[in-house]
């Protein structure tokens, strides 16, 4: 499986969150119509990154014949929903100006380390995840 597309929304997806951490340096307040919009664009980034994953690297990872590679896609796959979840809730939560500018600290607070975990997920993918799929060739 080739898994370069994977690789490349990645990075796209590690821009947009560079981008955002960007505009909250500016000051959330002031920045709440930029932030949110861009929580809203980076979030069609990684729903599309997600269901991708979902529809077809986990299930050909997992019915590849090589037990550890399997082992491995169901592990991953698991995990990722408990940090989809809890991006999305940051999403969702976050995606208003209004709000932005009513909290900025929890905002702050809530972003650091939802986006720390996601962005530690696809070290670990870049890693490990991608380097035993890529292997299958």
């Amino acid at each position: 499986m080739n898994i370069d597309k994977f690789k490349q929304q990645h990075l796209a997806i590690l821009a947009a969150i560079d981008d955002l951490r960007q505009l909250a340096r500016g000051g959330v307040a002031a920045q709440a119509q930029a932030i949110a919009s861009q929580i809203i664009a980076m979030s069609g980034l990684i729903k599309l990154h997600l269901a991708v994953e979902q529809r077809y690297l986990y299930p050909a990872a997992q019915a590849c014949g090589v037990a550890k590679v399997a082992q491995l896609a169901r592990q991953y796959e698991h995990e990722m929903e408990g940090i989809a979840g809890a991006y999305l809730a940051f999403a969702s939560r976050w995606n208003t100006p209004v709000r932005l500018e009513a909290e900025p600290d929890a905002f702050r607070s809530e972003a650091n380390a939802v986006l720390h975990a996601l962005h530690q997920r696809m070290r670990r993918e870049d890693h490990d995840l991608y380097p035993a799929i890529a292997s299958l060739a």
